[in-house]
């Protein structure tokens, strides 16, 4: 397993459209892929729970990945937060 911390730097919090991109690209990978914010572990292959969450501006949340190719899925998530401005 391996994971990331992030602190999120958009000041509209983690919101819909990359929430949305991040639970697509979650979706193809076989393994777990899990968030974690302020203690709640969720899956981050469904966008309702990962709305749920409500991740705000400067909140600190952290990803975790499980399985074959863990280290690149975790890279393209990263990607993914960094391309739409969510951390720096």
């Amino acid at each position: 397993m391996v994971k990331e911390t992030y602190k999120v730097t958009d000041e509209a919090g983690l919101h819909a459209r990359p929430a949305s991109i991040l639970c697509k690209k979650a979706m193809t990978f076989e393994g777990d892929v899990n968030i974690v914010y302020k203690d709640k572990k969720a899956t981050l292959k469904s966008i309702m729970i990962l709305m749920s969450l409500g991740i705000p501006y400067e909140a600190e949340f952290e990803i975790e990945v499980d399985g074959d190719g863990e280290e690149q899925m975790l890279q393209e998530l990263t990607d993914i937060l960094k391309e739409h401005e969510i951390i720096d």
